[in-house]
């Protein structure tokens, strides 16, 4: 997958295309979808958006398959219309810069949620 566009057709204020009904401010769910180089369209929910280095990171899951899919992270840049667009991370030292940043971030998630347990 290279470039990937984030589609706004719906009036909804979210960035994404869709042709299901569902009520966005109930789910409080951000929902993608991403064209695959085939042609392919494939749903994903925003779940964070990381800045790191003055640059901004999609991080996205499947709303389709299970709960051990992985993470997909996207670099957010602004094409020439002015609007966001989703690219592969390409460098080795930005993608393991952007996976760190992640993991450390979900590993505060998981000690807080163990501290509200206790």
């Amino acid at each position: 997958m290279s470039e990937k566009d984030i589609k706004a057709p719906c009036d909804c204020g979210h960035d994404h295309d869709h042709d299901h009904d569902h009520n966005h401010e109930e789910m409080d769910m951000e929902i993608v979808t991403l064209v695959d180089d085939e042609g392919n369209e494939h749903e994903f929910e925003l779940v964070e958006i990381l800045e790191i280095d003055d640059m901004e990171y999609a991080v996205l899951f499947p709303l389709e398959g299970d709960e051990e899919d992985e993470a997909v992270i996207l670099r957010i840049e602004t094409d020439e219309n002015d609007e966001d667009v989703l690219v592969d991370i390409t460098d080795e030292d930005e993608w393991n810069k952007v996976v760190a940043a992640w993991e450390e971030l979900v590993a505060e998630e998981d000690e807080d949620d163990e501290e509200e347990d206790e």
